[in-house]
C-alpha cells in the first residue's frame, strides 16, 4: 500500500494506492480518504497514468459534492482514554497481542480490547471503533427497543418486528419488509429528543416505505418540529462516530 495526498480546494485528503489481485481498477471515497485499487502485473507508466486519471475523477466529485466527503469516521483511542456517549462516561483498555483477531469484553464501564498487533493503523481504529460499538449496543439496546416500543405505542400502534442497534455508517436508521428496525449505534451520540425523531423516523416507514408527503405528515403529527432534528443530525453527523 502506498499512501499520496492531494489538496482540493484547499482540503487535504489522503489518498491510498493498493496493488491487489484483482482484474480491474477501483476507485472508493470513504471516511478515511480515497482508496485506489490497481492489479497486480501493471507496468510502472500504465500505473501511474491509471493512478492520475482516478486521483482527476475524485478530485472533480468531491467539487461536485463537497459535503458527502466530510472528514469523518473513526476515532483515535489512546489506553486509558474515556469514551463519553449515550449519557454516561466509559474507561477503554487496550491491549495489543500478535493474535489474527481482535476481541473485547466490558466490565461494569470499562471496555477491555484486545487488538491485533499486525493490522495497519487504519484497520486497527476500524477494530477499535467497531468493538466500542458492539460493546455500547450491548449495553443500549434495551434501552432502544422500550423507546421504540414506547413511542410506537404513544403515536401509532403499528406492528414492530425485531429491532437491532448496530454501527451503521451510512445512515442513522432503517426498516425492512419484515418489520424489523435497524438503528445506528452513532446516534447514541446524540441528544435525546435527536433519538426520539430518528425512531419516529422509522417507525412511520413501517407504513409509507418512501419520503412522501403521507409519510412526512405522519411524522410532523408525531414531532411537529421535526425539520429542526434533521438540521441537527446534518450539522452533527461529524461528531457522532465511534
Amino acid at each position: 500500500m502506498r499512501k499520496e495526498r492531494i489538496i482540493v480546494d484547499g482540503k487535504e485528503y489522503n489518498v491510498y494506492v493498493y496493488q491487489e489481485q484483482r482484474c480491474n481498477t477501483r476507485i472508493s471515497i470513504g471516511k478515511t480518504g480515497i482508496h485506489i485499487r490497481l492489479p497486480f502485473g501493471m507496468q510502472r507508466e500504465e500505473m501511474f497514468k491509471e493512478t492520475l486519471r482516478l486521483k482527476n475523477w475524485a478530485v472533480q466529485k468531491i467539487r461536485e459534492k463537497p459535503p458527502s466527503f466530510k472528514r469523518k469516521g473513526s476515532r483515535i483511542y489512546n489506553d486509558k482514554d474515556v469514551l463519553k456517549v449515550a449519557g454516561e462516561e466509559y474507561i477503554i483498555r487496550l491491549y495489543f497481542n500478535e493474535k489474527q483477531s481482535s476481541s473485547a469484553r466490558i466490565v461494569g464501564n470499562t471496555c477491555h480490547l484486545n487488538i491485533s498487533s499486525i493490522l495497519p493503523d487504519n484497520v486497527t481504529r476500524k477494530h477499535i471503533s467497531v468493538l466500542l460499538s458492539r460493546l455500547i449496543a450491548g449495553k443500549k439496546k434495551q434501552f432502544i427497543e422500550q423507546k421504540i416500543r414506547q413511542l410506537n405505542e404513544e403515536h401509532f400502534n403499528f406492528n414492530v418486528g425485531k429491532i437491532f442497534l448496530k454501527y451503521n455508517t451510512s445512515n442513522w436508521g432503517s426498516c425492512s419488509n419484515s418489520s424489523n428496525i435497524n438503528i445506528s449505534t452513532r446516534l447514541l451520540f446524540a441528544p435525546d429528543d435527536i433519538i426520539d425523531y430518528v425512531c419516529i423516523h422509522e417507525l412511520v416507514h413501517l407504513q409509507e416505505k418512501n419520503h412522501s408527503d403521507a409519510f412526512w405528515k405522519l411524522v410532523e403529527k408525531a414531532i411537529p418540529n421535526y425539520k429542526e432534528k434533521e438540521k441537527w443530525l446534518k450539522e452533527n453527523s461529524d461528531k457522532c462516530w465511534f
